[in-house]
This record gives structure tokens, sequence and C-alpha cells, in this order.
């Protein structure tokens, strides 16, 4: 029998498909599977979701084997159609490519993922799938943002449902509302055969994991913070923000260069100290 916890994630990821259409009626959702986690609970929800839907859609999960060292392709291909899922296992050893671009001890991830992102929007064409889910859940949508305000000076988050830049593939995230915690407690629930992401060794030198620990930090002091920041992505203040094109979409004046200088001058005003 499902638990209770199993119950409440496919509720969630139900919502998230409500409010952001991700899937739709006919659709052939291409299920990103690495063997974290997070992929493997996202599969497990979606098969779950896709027995409750009032309409049909079907999934085909999909391994990309890179190349990493000790990859164990065939335990996880062996369990995928076990299970009964239509599977299908890739491999292009993009490992390779990213050791000889990559200076020893900087991070690889970046270039891994673009790479890895290349080869899955072909192969979802290959397929004929219409959507591609990664396993992203709301824990990386919080931690992106702060990444993107911290070191990129931007306010950008993971959205819910994007068409790539190639106008080819329509990405969802079907965990959007799904907290890692409980993620991680299912997946060990339901005993999945997790394959760590720690196969290039460079997990713990990323800028991420500075922020997870940001992050725990203050939740550890104010357990509401996760949910504030991922909340404030739903309640934006376009006339309390600097970005030209979004006061103008707005209907907001844009901020012209001079009249930005003021108010940034006038922010960095002393305030007035009262008269005696």
């Amino acid at each position: 029998m499902p638990t209770r916890l199993e119950h409440k994630l496919t509720g969630l990821v139900g919502r998230a498909s409500r409010d952001f259409q991700l899937i739709e009626s006919g659709d052939r959702v291409m299920a990103c599977v690495s063997g974290g986690k997070d992929s493997f609970v996202m599969l497990h929800l979606l098969r779950r979701v896709q027995r409750r839907a009032p309409f049909p859609f079907s999934i085909v999960a999909v391994n990309l084997d890179q190349g990493h060292p000790g990859f164990p392709r065939q335990m996880l291909e062996d369990w995928l159609i076990g299970q009964g899922y239509e599977t299908r296992m890739l491999r292009q050893d993009t490992y390779s490519i990213v050791l000889d671009k990559i200076a020893p001890g900087r991070t690889m991830c970046s270039l891994c993922s673009r790479l890895r992102r290349g080869i899955l929007y072909n192969a979802a064409q290959d397929l004929g799938c219409t959507r591609i889910a990664l396993g992203h859940h709301r824990d990386d949508i919080i931690e992106t943002l702060m990444l993107n305000v911290l070191y990129a000076g931007q306010i950008k988050a993971m959205p819910p449902r994007l068409r790539s830049d190639d106008g080819r593939n329509v990405v969802i995230r079907p965990l959007t509302y799904c907290v890692e915690a409980e993620i991680a407690e299912l997946a060990a629930e339901l005993k999945f055969p997790i394959i760590p992401c720690d196969l290039c060794g460079t997990q713990e030198t990323l800028q991420r994991q500075r922020i997870k620990k940001l992050l725990a930090g203050l939740a550890a002091e104010n357990p509401k913070v996760p949910g504030n920041i991922f909340a404030s992505l739903r309640n934006v203040r376009p006339s309390h923000l600097l970005d030209g094109a979004i006061r103008e979409q707005a209907g907001l004046h844009a901020l012209t260069g001079e009249a930005l200088r003021s108010t940034v001058n006038l922010a960095a005003t002393p305030p007035p100290t009262s008269g005696s």
C-alpha cells in the first residue's frame, strides 16, 4: 500500500502539472533517470500520476551513460526493465571530453551538464517525446535562485516548464513543489538502487554546496526561510525592481540612467537627524 508520504508527493506532482501545464493529453514524457534519488522518485511519481490522470500520456525512462568510471549501467537497465518501464539506455563518452577541457581541480559540472543536455535534447526528438522531465525539486530551485543572486547578479531560478532555446523541446520539472528531505525519505522507503553522483569526485567543491550550508543554517534559526524564498518567486513586485523591461511590461515608468543614479544616491544618503 502507498504510504502517506507517497500520497503527498504524488499530489504535489499532480498539482505542479495542473498549475504549470506540465503534462497534457497525448504527451510522451522522457523521464531522465540518472540513478540518483531525485530521478528515481520522479519516475515513480510520474507513473502514479499517469495511473490517476483523466487523460492518457506515456513515459519512457531514459538514462545517459556519460562514460564515468564505474557507472553501473547494466544494473540500472535491469532494474528499470524489471519494474516494467519502457527504457532507453544511451551512451556517449562526455567524461573524456570534460577531462580534456577542464583543468585538474576545477568543477566539471557546468560543461558536463551542457553536453548531457544536448544529447538528451536530440534523443527526445529521436524518441518522439513531447516533454523532457528532469528531477529538480523545490530545494534545487531555491538554491539556483540564491546562486544567481549572489554569484551572477541575476534574479533567476529554474522554471517548472521551459521551452528549450532551440525551440525543439519542452523541459518540465514535476518535483517543483517537492522538498528534498521528503524525496530522500521516500527513496529510502522504496529502496531504490541509488547511484551516487560523485563518480567525478568534484561535487563538494561546488558553490551550490556553500549555498546549501547557508540555507541550512538559516533554516535552523527559522524553519520558514526556505518556504519564504520559494514563495517569493510567486510574489514578485515589479514596481520595486530596477529592470526596465519588467517595469515597462507592468505598465510602469522605466528608470532612466539618471533616475537610477538618483535612486542609488538617495539610498546611500544617511537619514536626516531629528532637530532638537
